[in-house]
């Protein structure tokens, strides 16, 4: 398994698995949406995206780390936004070496804090990130404005 740092003539690879992303929270398939998002995030320099690679070259999972900052930390932190393994892959560990991936990334470059939210009824990723080391919010509570 190889974990590397995305670029933008990874896209034919990252779209489906975006794609499945997407669908597994309920939305209707779009490759050519999803091609098009990334395609942005790649050229606006807007996200960091992970990559798994598995033995046979086949793309098997991905992350996406938005850049975001701290006011009071006056430090740079990430939101790790998407992660996502194909179903044929989850067990593997391939989530927990993509969020470790994502991490030393974070860290290498003076990160402070990668922040995530997860759907409440994802239990397996839940344990996932549990088991990582990270920390359920008992500080703050989060909302959303629709726009």
């Amino acid at each position: 398994m190889i974990i590397r740092q995305a670029t933008i003539a990874d896209i034919e690879l990252i779209t489906p698995l975006f794609d499945g992303y997407r669908q597994f929270y309920g939305k209707t398939a779009d490759l050519d949406a999803a091609r098009a998002f990334l395609f942005d995030r790649f050229r606006n320099h807007q996200s960091v995206l992970f990559l798994a690679i598995d033995e046979t070259q086949d793309a098997v999972g991905f992350t996406q780390l938005f850049p975001s900052f701290s006011s009071v930390s006056m430090a740079r932190t990430f939101i790790l936004n998407d992660l996502y393994v194909v179903p044929s892959a989850r067990r593997t560990h391939v989530g927990a070496k993509l969020v470790d991936t994502a991490a030393t990334y974070a860290r290498s470059i003076g990160a402070i804090r990668l922040t995530l939210s997860t759907a409440t009824d994802n239990s397996s990723a839940k344990a996932l990130y549990l088991s990582s080391g990270w920390k359920q919010d008992e500080s703050f509570h989060v909302f959303h404005l629709g726009l």
